[in-house]
Order: C-alpha cells, then structure tokens, then sequence
C-alpha cells in the first residue's frame, strides 16, 4: 500500500507541473480533466501525508515513555494516536479501491408516483422538492424534461436531469421504491395510510460516450404538450416521444418551446438510459460483486420509508433510522446519503 501512495505522490507532483504549462492550459478539455485528476490525487496523498505525520508522533511519543516525568503524557498521546492511525489506514485502504468512473457525472432523475393514487403523486412531488433543494444546496442545476402533474398539485411522473460535479456520485444510491406513510388531508378519521414512489437514478452522458444509435430503430411521435392551460406549448405540437425500438425504451421531452430543443433533450435522456442499460447488463454478470453493495440498481427494492407522524426517516438497506424528517425534505438529506457512501466503501473494502 505504501509503494501505491508513493506512486499517487509522484502523479500528483506530474499533474501539478502539467497544468502550469500555458500550452495545456489552452487546451480546455484536457485542463478540466487534468483539474479532475488534481484533486482525486491530492485527496489520496494528503491521507497518506497524515498517515507519515502520525507515525512520526508515535515514534516521538514512544521515546518520551522513558521519561517518568513524561510517561503519563506519553501514554495519552499515543492512545489518542493509535485510535487516529486506524482511522487513517482504512480511509487509504478505501481510497484505493477502484472508483466508479460515473461518479463525477450529471444525473438523470425519474420519480414515478406507485401506490396510493393521488396521495402517492403529492408524495412524488415532494420527492422532487427534496431532490430540488439538495441540488440547489450543492450549486447543481436542475433541468426538468418531462412531468406529468395532477389537478391537486403532485406529480404521476416527472424526469429532470442534474447537472453539476459528481451529482451521480451523491444520488446514485436513491434509486428504489420510495414509501410514505402519513394522515392526508383528505382523511377525516386521522388513519395513518401508505403510498410509495419508485426512484430511477442514472448517469447522463456526454458526447465522449460511445453509445450507437441508429436513427432506423427510433420512432418519433410529436404531440402537445400537457402544461397549464394558455401557454404556448399547449398551441403547437412541439412535445416530442421517442422509441428506441430493439430495446423498447421510451422517453419524451414537452418543456421546451421548440420541438428542436425537446428532441436534443430526448435524445440525451435516451443515450443515458442505453448507457445506463449497458451498466446493469455488466453488473448482473458480476453478481458476486453486487452482493457487496449497497444496492444502486434494484428498482424494485423498498429502500426507505418516510413517517411523517414520528418525523421518521428509515433506510432499510443499511439500518438507519433519523427523527428529523422535516429536514430532510427540504434537502438536508447529506447525513442520509454520506452513510450510504460509506456503508458501500466499507463493503466494498471488505470484499
């Protein structure tokens, strides 16, 4: 482990020189992926400077203990520094394993209201605002492409895409089904009742990403759009539907004004969900590595439940429980999502 961290310092002195010369500097696509690089290593190796900086404490520490004036002090600094060390080297034994090259991505959502009619669309809809203020809070942007609302103000459906650095990497583990459990307001007895919504997290893909696409396996339906009465795109048919034929996946675009620019959005939604398709045909190959995580890609799993009368937040995937779910719904959701991301280092540090 030490001769790969003495690599990482050298990679990392390499980078640094790279991005002050003025002709790289120039070439912006390469700069920005030099930037990305900088910071991955300058992570990894100042973990492993902490590491050299408290085995030299220790070492400091050890040799007061033949001091009796000092060995009481000693003895404390060398517990508090053995509790750091352990800290630290597993933090460097989870930086090295293998990064999901998806992580730095923007993402596309899709919410879907289940079970539970229009209670679950008003459920799917405070979703998407909790999404929408976790966003806003990490100065990602929100693009919505398709929605489908209710008369009462919920949502059956909706995609949106988050664009920003590492959106995936932080919403990746949101995909699964979504249950609430609350008193409508249209309930005059007070019965608790429960509704769910099912989540589909994926990575958006840029145009460096080679996924084919041949124009003859699309079909592509326009349509009016199904926005607030008056507005322009309830005039025109410029809601575009797309099929991708061999394999049966359909998206559509309505929230631009232009049919161009909702066909642009379909097609970018499209090559991520065929990107995303090839994803998960890797992964059911390698089962056994699955098993270890934290579960990314069942869309059928329960993976939280949301109490409103206890103020409770459960995810069942790593057994935790939160009383703070006002809070969480007005996207505090960073406590939630950082245990999952550790939860899922760990195992995939112990396998």
């Amino acid at each position: 482990m030490i001769e790969k961290f003495d690599s990482l310092v050298e990679k990392l002195d390499d980078v640094q020189r790279r991005l002050s010369d003025p002709a790289v500097v120039s070439k912006q696509e390469t700069y920005l992926e030099l930037l990305k690089q900088h910071k991955y290593l300058k992570e990894g190796v100042d973990l492993y400077h902490e590491y050299n900086r408290l085995l030299t404490s220790e070492k400091e520490a050890t040799a007061l203990l033949k001091d009796p004036e000092m060995k009481e002090l000693a003895e404390a600094e060398l517990k508090d520094i053995s509790g750091k060390l352990d800290d630290i080297k597993q933090a460097l034994q989870i930086f090295l394993i293998p990064r999901d090259p998806d992580d730095d991505k923007s993402a596309v959502v899709e919410i879907r209201s289940g079970t539970g009619g229009d209670e679950a669309a008003l459920f799917s809809y405070e979703l998407y605002r909790m999404y929408m203020r976790f966003s806003e809070s990490k100065g990602w942007k929100i693009d919505v492409i398709d929605k489908n609302e209710t008369g009462l103000g919920g949502l059956r459906e909706i995609t949106f895409s988050v664009q920003g650095q590492q959106a995936y990497r932080y919403l990746k583990f949101e995909s699964g089904i979504h249950r609430v459990q609350r008193v409508p307001d249209t309930e005059s007895s007070g019965r608790v009742h429960t509704s769910a919504a099912s989540v589909v997290i994926f990575p958006e893909v840029d145009e460096h990403v080679d996924i084919e696409i041949d124009m003859k396996d699309l079909r592509i339906d326009t349509f009016r759009a199904s926005g607030a009465g008056g507005q322009h795109v309830n005039k025109t048919s410029s809601a575009i539907r797309i099929t991708h034929l061999p394999s049966g996946v359909v998206v559509a675009c309505q929230d631009e004004r232009s049919q161009f620019q909702n066909k642009d959005k379909a097609m970018r939604v499209l090559k991520s969900k065929l990107y995303e398709m090839q994803i998960q045909k890797q992964q059911n190959q390698e089962a056994s590595a699955r098993k270890v995580q934290v579960g990314s890609g069942d869309r059928s799993e329960k993976i939280r439940t949301y109490n409103y009368p206890q103020n409770r937040l459960t995810d069942h995937r790593i057994n935790l429980t939160l009383y703070s779910l006002s809070d969480i719904l007005e996207g505090n959701l960073s406590e939630v999502i950082e245990a999952l991301i550790k939860a899922d280092r760990l195992a995939r540090l112990e396998k």
